[in-house]
């Protein structure tokens, strides 16, 4: 767990329906609340996943019920046990646990197929052989019925069908098992769905034993009931799919009481994409580093970038559960972050562009050490200490040679400014390479000034710069993140979002100035090993500039690598 914080709860429209269910005469009074979350193993578990995670487990939570974890590998193309493994880690990341109730969808194959069986016997189930091109031109329209010419087969020839089906006697896509219901429904997913399919594939726990495939709408109410789940939360995508969730579990002997499926809204954030199929794209093409590349809306890419389980969960908690479909500002979930680190992160000065500075009047070989705090939110976290001589690394963009109107910062014969926690100087000159650039800055302090306080309480008109000691900092690159999307809306039908991309999301600096005792903050980090990128990385607020962690993946005790989080500026409008 990554902390004991948790994020206000509120009631929503969920748990009004599961006090009823609950109530007396209820459908599940006396009972236990029980949830589950059924991911597909067939990628990284996205910010998307999280709202539907957090409602699953966050609900069982709330009503002290219990939420199980299973594995919705009913569909065996690109299904794989390293993702099985990366959403556990995500979920406990989180602080949720399923104690001992981790399953397999796979797991109940057998008993899905009895009760595929069950009911071909009861006439509720039939082999249909038409094609998938005849199985749309036969599905009719509002107002015609589809059509099947195969759904008055027999039971014995239905239940010879099936067998041969798995037994593996026909091509994969000829034939299909369909649920007997209603051709002319106006819910064309009740116009007799397929269950079962054949697909000849490969499968990453049961291999080759099945050559058929429930499908989900067949498999996933079978699972709920046999887990003794009571409240399926799902969003808001399945709610057509709903009454053949109920016909399911009502048309077999299913030996507990019937779950209730509940929808909500998915989850939409501009500036991203959370298709699977689009990630993996981004993946594949090397158009991002990995899963886990910082840019990326997966939770290890987030956790990479600094984001605590504490901020997204606030996230999901604020933005609430919802009927109705609405897209969400990625600005909100960075003002989650930006709260939560503003709490909780240490304070250290960081120089990204850096240039020199040459305190002329201070003598040389001195040096002196200042005490910066470490979290003015919380005086209790005390403070550390820093180093301080004659020369010193400060922002290139705290020295304009040509000032514009109001500029507050250093500049020849500009205001007196602060060094943070130390004195107050003054420019008194420059110096410039042959091309122009600024290569030094000279100022004079004010020794009576320790602090950054003048002995004579004189106003002080410029503002405050941050700096690292030029003898005891050292280098390290700072990877700049940005929204890997141009376009608020790259997932829209008439777009390619290839093309929507940001050419500068990234942007890597590289001799950047940091405080030495970050060294030993990366010494320990590294004695993780491969473990630490199951948890945030220590995160800091680079003063002025915004809040880094260092990398998991890249960052060495020789070589400091640190991602940026969020910007201090909060761009949300609340």
């Amino acid at each position: 767990m990554e902390d004991e914080r948790k994020p206000m709860e509120s009631r929503n429209f969920i748990d009004a329906f599961i006090e009823e269910d609950l109530a007396p005469g209820g459908r599940f009074e006396g009972l236990k609340v029980h949830t589950r979350f059924p991911p597909e193993p067939n990628g990284y578990l996205h910010i998307g996943h999280c709202k539907a995670l957090t409602i699953d487990f966050g609900t069982a939570e709330k009503f002290g019920g219990l939420c199980n974890l299973r594995m919705d590998d009913t569909n065996p193309t690109k299904e794989d046990a390293e993702y099985v493994d990366a959403i556990q880690a995500d979920i406990h990341w989180l602080g949720f646990d399923w104690g001992d109730r981790f399953f397999y969808g796979s797991d109940y194959f057998e008993k899905d197929y009895e009760y595929a069986v069950e009911l071909i016997k009861k006439g509720l189930a039939y082999v249909c052989d038409l094609t998938a091109e005849q199985f749309r031109e036969y599905r009719g329209d509002i107002g015609k019925p589809a059509v099947s010419p195969y759904r008055d087969r027999s039971v014995e020839e239905n239940l010879d069908l099936f067998q041969r089906m798995r037994n593996g006697e026909f091509p994969e896509g000829s034939k299909t098992l369909r649920a007997k219901i209603d051709l002319a429904s106006g819910n064309f997913n009740m116009r007799d769905p397929v269950i079962y399919r054949i697909r000849y594939m490969h499968h990453h726990r049961q291999g080759d034993k099945w050559c058929i495939y429930p499908m989900y709408d067949f498999a996933h109410p079978i699972q709920d009931a046999l887990e003794g789940i009571t409240h399926s939360l799902c969003s808001l995508e399945f709610e057509a799919h709903r009454p053949l969730y109920d016909w399911v579990v009502s048309n077999i002997s299913i030996p507990y009481y019937k779950p209730r499926q509940i929808e909500f809204a998915r989850l939409g954030i501009d500036h991203t994409v959370m298709s699977k199929r689009k990630l993996r794209l981004l993946v594949e093409t090397g158009r991002v580093s990995g899963w886990d590349d910082p840019r990326m809306p997966t939770l290890c890419g987030l956790r990479r970038r600094g984001y605590t389980s504490h901020a997204i969960r606030d996230f999901c908690e604020r933005i609430g559960v919802a009927k109705s479909a609405n897209t969400v500002e990625y600005a909100l979930l960075e003002h989650c972050l930006r709260e939560d680190l503003n709490d909780t992160a240490e304070r250290t000065m960081a120089v990204l562009r850096p240039v020199k500075l040459v305190i002329t009047n201070y003598p040389e070989g001195k040096t002196e050490t200042f005490e910066v705090e470490n979290n003015p939110v919380h005086p209790e976290a005390g403070t550390h200490t820093v180093t301080f001589s004659r020369n010193l690394w400060i922002e290139a963009d705290d020295f304009m040679a040509e000032p514009v109107p109001k500029y507050k910062r250093l500049f020849p014969g500009g205001p007196e400014c602060r060094l943070k926690s130390a004195y107050l100087i003054k420019c008194v000159g420059y110096e410039t390479d042959e091309n122009g650039n600024v290569t030094e800055i000279a100022a004079e302090y004010d020794p009576n000034s320790r602090g950054g306080d003048p002995a004579d309480g004189r106003k002080v008109k410029g503002a405050t710069i941050h700096w690292v000691d030029a003898e005891t900092c050292v280098d390290a690159e700072v990877r700049l993140y940005d929204n890997l999307f141009l376009d608020a809306q790259p997932d829209g039908a008439d777009k390619d979002f290839l093309q929507c991309m940001n050419p500068e999301s990234l942007t890597v600096l590289t001799g950047c100035k940091v405080e030495s005792a970050l060294v030993e903050e990366a010494k320990k980090y590294d004695e993780e090993g491969e473990g630490r990128a199951a948890h945030t990385a220590p995160c800091y607020q680079f003063m002025r500039v915004g809040y880094f962690c260092l990398d998991s993946k890249d960052c060495r005790a020789d070589h400091l690598v640190f991602n940026r989080s969020v910007l201090l500026k909060d761009s949300f409008k609340k």
